[in-house]
């Protein structure tokens, strides 16, 4: 069995098909079916059911399918482990994370690697909801996540440390006045409208439990990408829920932003597998827990 026969199997479970596989491999279609028919015949299995053009994962496939990804981090941590020792931290980590936590805390990590370590690489992969970040960390697409979960994340294999607990902020149209010296309560939403996010996100059970709390709260549009919420509320749509990754980004675009009293809070994770891991990996955890500690400090 060889690194590139599983190359091979893994991306075409990820692309769908052998046909999106050679093209992302940028490998003729051809040399990729042996390469398998190949693998298939050392594993004594069909590890695909080619049904017409399409390809479908028979149960030996799905059963390969996470180990495989699972045998070639461990070759990759493996290398990145040799030549750390010669050249410094050097790599690429791809990192799972929901679209605030992106915000804060990823970008802050990438920034000090690129002082810190400037051989390692982060691939983002965008998740709508941590049970998507976990998902994608547990069957080995990702080495690291972040993500925002009411309840520690858990699977088996999985570490999950609290990073900090993350504020909710009402981001309102410009021009919008409410509450008291850049704080609401939560009465203080009563009779707003909000454009919000369909449903198994962090933001919207919190906007939900609000809504069931306080009552008289509407929804002007509810959509699935969230990076069209600002936009939405810029133009007088409504008011949003945000975390408080977007502050910065929310304020400069000229939103009215304001802070919950008591403050609505959701504990944010860091998430990776046990076992090996990386160079670039180890980096990245180590790099995430450092800033988090420093901003804990700074907050005292």
């Amino acid at each position: 069995m060889e690194r590139r026969q599983l190359e091979y199997f893994v991306a075409i479970v990820e692309h769908g098909g052998f046909t999106h596989a050679a093209r992302a491999l940028q490998v003729a279609q051809p040399s990729l079916s042996r390469a398998i028919g190949k693998l298939e015949k050392e594993l004594g299995v069909p590890l695909f059911h080619r049904i017409g053009r399409n390809a479908v994962l028979s149960n030996a496939g799905e059963f390969m399918a996470d180990r495989a990804r699972q045998v070639l981090r461990d070759l990759d941590a493996l290398r990145a482990a040799a030549q750390a020792v010669g050249a410094g931290v050097v790599g690429r980590v791809d990192v799972a994370a929901t679209s605030s936590s992106t915000l804060e805390p990823v970008i802050g990590t990438i920034a000090a690697l690129r002082e810190h370590h400037p051989g390692v690489t982060v691939g983002t992969w965008s998740a709508p909801s941590a049970a998507e970040v976990v998902a994608t960390v547990l069957r080995g697409s990702c080495e690291v996540g972040v993500c925002g979960s009411a309840e520690r994340p858990a699977g088996q294999g999985l570490v999950a440390i609290h990073l900090r607990d993350e504020q909710f902020l009402l981001v309102a149209p410009p021009g919008t006045v409410i509450g008291v010296d850049g704080t609401v309560t939560p009465a203080d939403l009563r009779g707003l409208s909000f454009v919000i996010t369909q449903p198994a996100t962090a933001v919207r059970a919190r906007f939900d439990r609000l809504a069931a709390t306080v009552g008289d709260l509407h929804i002007a549009a509810e959509v699935g990408d969230r990076s069209v919420v600002l936009p939405m509320v810029l133009r007088g749509i409504g008011c949003g829920l945000m975390p408080d990754g977007w502050y910065d980004l929310a304020c400069r675009a000229g939103a009215e932003v304001y802070r919950f009293s008591p403050p609505e809070q959701l504990p944010q994770w860091l998430v990776y597998r046990t076992g090996p891991l990386t160079a670039a990996a180890r980096a990245f955890i180590q790099t995430t827990l450092d800033q988090s500690a420093a901003a804990a400090v700074e907050s005292e």
